[in-house]
Protein backbone atom coordinates (compact mmCIF):
# COMPACT_ATOMS: atom_id res chain seq x y z
CA UNK A 1 0.00 0.00 0.00
CA UNK A 2 1.45 3.56 -1.22
CA UNK A 3 2.13 5.70 1.95
CA UNK A 4 -0.20 8.68 0.68
CA UNK A 5 -3.07 5.96 1.08
CA UNK A 6 -2.12 4.19 4.07
CA UNK A 7 -1.77 7.61 5.60
CA UNK A 8 -5.32 8.60 4.44
CA UNK A 9 -6.94 5.47 5.67
CA UNK A 10 -5.73 6.34 9.48
CA UNK A 11 -6.96 9.45 9.07
CA UNK A 12 -10.32 8.23 8.74
CA UNK A 13 -10.15 5.45 10.60
CA UNK A 14 -9.63 8.01 13.37
CA UNK A 15 -13.00 9.92 11.65
CA UNK A 16 -14.89 6.78 11.77
CA UNK A 17 -16.43 6.55 15.24
CA UNK A 18 -17.66 10.18 14.63
CA UNK A 19 -19.02 9.78 11.24
CA UNK A 20 -20.86 6.28 12.31
CA UNK A 21 -22.58 8.47 15.48
CA UNK A 22 -23.75 10.74 13.21
CA UNK A 23 -25.43 8.03 10.62
CA UNK A 24 -26.83 6.19 13.46
CA UNK A 25 -27.81 9.06 15.73
CA UNK A 26 -28.38 12.22 13.01
CA UNK A 27 -29.02 11.02 9.81
CA UNK A 28 -30.80 7.61 9.80
CA UNK A 29 -33.11 9.66 12.44
CA UNK A 30 -33.65 12.25 9.67
CA UNK A 31 -33.91 10.23 6.60
CA UNK A 32 -36.57 8.23 8.74
CA UNK A 33 -38.61 11.15 9.89
CA UNK A 34 -38.78 12.62 6.42
CA UNK A 35 -40.36 9.25 5.16
CA UNK A 36 -42.82 8.99 8.18
CA UNK A 37 -44.38 12.25 7.55
CA UNK A 38 -45.89 10.32 4.05
CA UNK A 39 -47.08 7.59 6.57
CA UNK A 40 -50.25 7.76 9.24
CA UNK A 41 -48.30 6.15 12.48
CA UNK A 42 -48.77 6.13 16.36
CA UNK A 43 -46.14 5.06 18.49
CA UNK A 44 -48.45 4.02 21.24
CA UNK A 45 -49.59 1.17 19.11
CA UNK A 46 -46.69 0.20 17.14
CA UNK A 47 -48.92 -1.00 14.27
CA UNK A 48 -47.35 -0.61 10.35
CA UNK A 49 -47.18 2.82 9.13
CA UNK A 50 -50.40 3.29 6.86
CA UNK A 51 -48.92 5.36 3.57
CA UNK A 52 -51.04 8.91 3.77
CA UNK A 53 -49.18 10.48 1.38
CA UNK A 54 -49.58 14.20 1.58
CA UNK A 55 -52.33 14.06 3.63
CA UNK A 56 -50.00 15.39 7.00
CA UNK A 57 -48.90 18.63 5.01
CA UNK A 58 -52.12 19.22 3.81
CA UNK A 59 -53.73 18.68 7.51
CA UNK A 60 -51.00 21.02 9.14
CA UNK A 61 -52.30 23.87 6.54
CA UNK A 62 -55.49 23.53 8.13
CA UNK A 63 -54.52 23.15 11.40
CA UNK A 64 -55.49 26.58 13.09
CA UNK A 65 -53.13 25.39 16.57
CA UNK A 66 -50.17 25.35 14.16
CA UNK A 67 -50.31 28.78 12.83
CA UNK A 68 -51.09 29.79 16.59
CA UNK A 69 -47.99 28.16 17.64
CA UNK A 70 -45.97 30.04 14.25
CA UNK A 71 -47.12 33.28 14.94
CA UNK A 72 -46.04 32.83 18.73
CA UNK A 73 -42.61 31.90 17.29
CA UNK A 74 -42.66 35.12 14.94
CA UNK A 75 -43.44 37.54 17.78
CA UNK A 76 -41.06 35.72 20.80
CA UNK A 77 -38.30 36.29 18.08
CA UNK A 78 -38.75 39.51 16.60
CA UNK A 79 -38.70 40.50 20.65
CA UNK A 80 -35.53 37.78 21.69
CA UNK A 81 -33.59 38.14 18.50
CA UNK A 82 -32.70 41.87 17.98
CA UNK A 83 -32.55 42.82 22.30
CA UNK A 84 -30.32 40.11 22.90
CA UNK A 85 -28.23 40.98 19.95
CA UNK A 86 -28.08 44.86 20.42
CA UNK A 87 -27.66 43.97 24.69
CA UNK A 88 -24.54 41.70 23.61
CA UNK A 89 -23.04 44.50 21.59
CA UNK A 90 -23.40 47.03 24.15
CA UNK A 91 -22.04 45.00 26.69
CA UNK A 92 -19.12 43.74 24.53
CA UNK A 93 -18.32 47.89 23.93
CA UNK A 94 -18.33 48.43 27.88
CA UNK A 95 -15.98 45.79 28.64
CA UNK A 96 -13.84 45.59 25.63
CA UNK A 97 -11.81 48.47 27.88
CA UNK A 98 -9.08 47.44 30.41
CA UNK A 99 -10.27 47.97 33.47
CA UNK A 100 -10.30 46.61 36.73
CA UNK A 101 -12.46 43.56 37.54
CA UNK A 102 -13.37 43.54 33.48
CA UNK A 103 -12.84 39.18 33.72
CA UNK A 104 -15.30 39.30 36.73
CA UNK A 105 -18.11 40.90 34.88
CA UNK A 106 -17.06 38.99 31.48
CA UNK A 107 -17.74 35.79 33.34
CA UNK A 108 -20.37 36.97 35.32
CA UNK A 109 -22.77 37.96 32.24
CA UNK A 110 -21.51 34.60 30.09
CA UNK A 111 -22.35 32.34 33.10
CA UNK A 112 -26.06 31.88 32.46
CA UNK A 113 -25.60 30.80 28.93
CA UNK A 114 -23.88 27.47 30.28
CA UNK A 115 -26.14 26.74 33.14
CA UNK A 116 -28.65 24.55 32.85
CA UNK A 117 -32.04 25.61 31.11
CA UNK A 118 -34.10 23.60 33.29
CA UNK A 119 -32.70 25.19 36.88
CA UNK A 120 -32.80 28.53 34.88
CA UNK A 121 -36.38 28.05 34.16
CA UNK A 122 -37.58 26.96 37.06
CA UNK A 123 -35.38 30.27 39.03
CA UNK A 124 -37.63 32.60 37.19
CA UNK A 125 -40.53 30.81 37.04
CA UNK A 126 -40.18 31.84 40.66
CA UNK A 127 -39.24 35.47 39.76
CA UNK A 128 -42.23 35.95 38.00
CA UNK A 129 -44.80 34.76 40.44
CA UNK A 130 -48.12 35.97 40.25
CA UNK A 131 -48.60 36.28 43.82
CA UNK A 132 -47.68 39.94 45.27
CA UNK A 133 -44.27 38.65 47.13
CA UNK A 134 -43.50 37.86 43.71
CA UNK A 135 -40.25 39.23 43.07
CA UNK A 136 -41.10 41.05 40.30
CA UNK A 137 -44.34 41.73 41.28
CA UNK A 138 -42.49 43.40 44.93
CA UNK A 139 -40.08 45.60 42.42
CA UNK A 140 -43.13 46.98 40.33
CA UNK A 141 -45.14 47.90 43.37
CA UNK A 142 -42.35 50.55 44.19
CA UNK A 143 -43.42 52.56 41.72
CA UNK A 144 -47.36 51.77 42.26
CA UNK A 145 -47.98 49.14 39.48
CA UNK A 146 -50.29 46.62 40.99
CA UNK A 147 -49.17 43.25 41.21
CA UNK A 148 -49.15 41.20 37.39
CA UNK A 149 -49.99 37.81 36.47
CA UNK A 150 -46.69 37.15 34.48
CA UNK A 151 -46.87 33.50 33.49
CA UNK A 152 -50.72 33.18 34.04
CA UNK A 153 -51.69 36.37 31.87
CA UNK A 154 -51.76 35.57 27.94
CA UNK A 155 -50.83 39.03 27.27
CA UNK A 156 -47.82 38.80 29.50
CA UNK A 157 -46.45 35.35 29.07
CA UNK A 158 -44.98 35.04 26.07
CA UNK A 159 -42.94 38.21 26.32
CA UNK A 160 -41.90 36.79 30.04
CA UNK A 161 -40.64 34.09 28.91
CA UNK A 162 -38.54 36.27 26.26
CA UNK A 163 -37.09 38.42 28.79
CA UNK A 164 -35.52 35.62 30.64
CA UNK A 165 -33.85 33.72 27.41
CA UNK A 166 -32.70 37.51 26.52
CA UNK A 167 -30.90 37.49 29.88
CA UNK A 168 -29.69 34.08 29.56
CA UNK A 169 -28.42 34.55 25.78
CA UNK A 170 -26.94 37.82 25.62
CA UNK A 171 -23.79 36.68 27.66
CA UNK A 172 -23.09 34.55 24.75
CA UNK A 173 -23.63 36.96 22.14
CA UNK A 174 -21.55 39.71 24.07
CA UNK A 175 -18.37 37.07 23.97
CA UNK A 176 -18.55 36.65 20.16
CA UNK A 177 -18.54 40.06 19.77
CA UNK A 178 -15.91 40.92 22.16
CA UNK A 179 -13.99 38.27 20.09
CA UNK A 180 -14.34 39.73 16.68
CA UNK A 181 -13.90 43.17 17.95
CA UNK A 182 -9.72 41.88 19.63
CA UNK A 183 -9.16 41.42 15.60
CA UNK A 184 -10.00 44.91 14.65
CA UNK A 185 -7.02 47.20 13.95
CA UNK A 186 -6.10 49.62 16.62
CA UNK A 187 -4.71 51.99 14.12
CA UNK A 188 -8.47 52.37 13.01
CA UNK A 189 -9.52 53.57 16.28
CA UNK A 190 -6.69 55.97 16.75
CA UNK A 191 -7.00 58.02 13.44
CA UNK A 192 -10.43 58.48 14.30
CA UNK A 193 -9.21 60.07 17.63
CA UNK A 194 -6.96 61.82 15.95
CA UNK A 195 -9.95 63.25 13.60
CA UNK A 196 -11.85 64.13 16.34
CA UNK A 197 -13.70 61.11 16.56
CA UNK A 198 -16.04 60.56 19.83
CA UNK A 199 -16.81 57.03 21.80
CA UNK A 200 -19.74 56.23 19.84
CA UNK A 201 -19.19 57.33 16.29
CA UNK A 202 -16.22 55.23 16.85
CA UNK A 203 -18.75 52.22 17.81
CA UNK A 204 -20.99 53.13 15.05
CA UNK A 205 -18.57 53.73 11.99
CA UNK A 206 -15.79 51.53 12.77
CA UNK A 207 -17.01 48.79 15.52
CA UNK A 208 -20.26 47.98 14.26
CA UNK A 209 -19.28 47.68 10.40
CA UNK A 210 -15.92 45.46 11.23
CA UNK A 211 -18.01 42.56 13.22
CA UNK A 212 -20.68 42.66 10.55
CA UNK A 213 -19.79 39.00 9.80
CA UNK A 214 -20.16 37.96 13.75
CA UNK A 215 -23.72 39.95 13.69
CA UNK A 216 -24.81 37.78 10.39
CA UNK A 217 -23.99 34.59 12.49
CA UNK A 218 -25.38 35.86 15.90
CA UNK A 219 -28.81 36.96 13.54
CA UNK A 220 -28.82 33.64 11.93
CA UNK A 221 -28.58 31.34 14.71
CA UNK A 222 -30.22 33.19 17.06
CA UNK A 223 -33.50 33.13 14.70
CA UNK A 224 -32.55 29.57 14.54
CA UNK A 225 -32.85 29.02 18.27
CA UNK A 226 -35.66 31.19 18.69
CA UNK A 227 -38.06 28.86 16.42
CA UNK A 228 -36.97 26.22 18.36
CA UNK A 229 -37.42 27.22 22.00
CA UNK A 230 -38.88 24.66 23.69
CA UNK A 231 -37.62 23.94 27.64
CA UNK A 232 -38.82 27.05 29.31
CA UNK A 233 -41.90 26.84 27.89
CA UNK A 234 -42.44 23.75 28.60
CA UNK A 235 -41.67 24.07 32.14
CA UNK A 236 -42.51 27.71 32.90
CA UNK A 237 -45.86 28.15 31.06
CA UNK A 238 -46.63 24.58 29.50
CA UNK A 239 -47.88 26.07 26.15
CA UNK A 240 -50.52 28.34 28.25
CA UNK A 241 -52.49 29.97 28.93
CA UNK A 242 -54.65 28.66 25.84
CA UNK A 243 -52.12 28.79 23.16
CA UNK A 244 -50.99 31.88 23.85
CA UNK A 245 -47.31 30.72 24.47
CA UNK A 246 -47.35 27.57 22.60
CA UNK A 247 -44.68 27.14 19.80
CA UNK A 248 -44.23 25.29 16.82
CA UNK A 249 -41.81 22.87 18.92
CA UNK A 250 -44.20 22.71 21.88
CA UNK A 251 -47.03 21.47 19.29
CA UNK A 252 -44.89 18.94 17.47
CA UNK A 253 -43.76 17.44 21.05
CA UNK A 254 -47.85 17.26 22.04
CA UNK A 255 -48.56 15.89 18.71
CA UNK A 256 -45.23 13.35 18.53
CA UNK A 257 -45.08 12.21 22.22
CA UNK A 258 -48.32 13.03 24.03
CA UNK A 259 -51.01 11.91 21.36
CA UNK A 260 -48.69 9.28 19.28
CA UNK A 261 -49.36 10.91 15.97
CA UNK A 262 -45.65 10.55 15.25
CA UNK A 263 -46.12 10.67 11.62
CA UNK A 264 -48.51 14.22 11.47
CA UNK A 265 -45.24 15.20 13.77
CA UNK A 266 -42.79 14.77 11.55
CA UNK A 267 -44.97 16.47 8.78
CA UNK A 268 -44.49 19.48 11.37
CA UNK A 269 -40.76 19.52 11.63
CA UNK A 270 -40.24 19.58 8.13
CA UNK A 271 -42.34 22.43 7.82
CA UNK A 272 -40.53 24.02 10.60
CA UNK A 273 -37.25 23.18 8.54
CA UNK A 274 -38.49 24.71 5.34
CA UNK A 275 -39.55 27.97 7.29
CA UNK A 276 -35.63 27.92 9.24
CA UNK A 277 -34.07 27.44 5.22
CA UNK A 278 -36.16 30.15 3.83
CA UNK A 279 -35.42 32.75 7.00
CA UNK A 280 -31.72 32.08 6.38
CA UNK A 281 -31.40 32.44 2.47
CA UNK A 282 -33.51 35.57 3.08
CA UNK A 283 -31.00 36.47 5.83
CA UNK A 284 -28.33 35.88 4.35
CA UNK A 285 -29.16 37.87 0.64
CA UNK A 286 -30.14 40.82 3.10
CA UNK A 287 -26.58 40.47 4.65
CA UNK A 288 -24.67 40.60 0.94
CA UNK A 289 -26.87 43.35 -0.22
CA UNK A 290 -25.36 45.72 2.38
CA UNK A 291 -22.40 44.54 2.00
CA UNK A 292 -22.29 45.23 -1.67
CA UNK A 293 -24.02 49.08 -0.87
CA UNK A 294 -21.67 49.74 1.65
Amino acid sequence: MRKTAREALVSYSFCLPAYLIFTVFIFIPILWSFILSFFDYNILTLSAPRFVGLYNYTKLIKDQVFWVSLRNNALYSIVYVPISLILGFIFALLLNDNFPGRNFFRMAIFIPSVVSLVIESIIWMLIFSAHPSGVINRFIRIFGIPPQGWLSDPRLALFSVAIFMIWRSFGYNMLLYLAAMQNIPAELYEVAELDGAKPWQKALHITLPMVKPTTFFLTVTSVIDSFQIFTPIYIMTGGGPGYSTTTVVNYLYQKGFQEFAMGYASAMSYILFIILVILTVIQRKGFRAEQITL
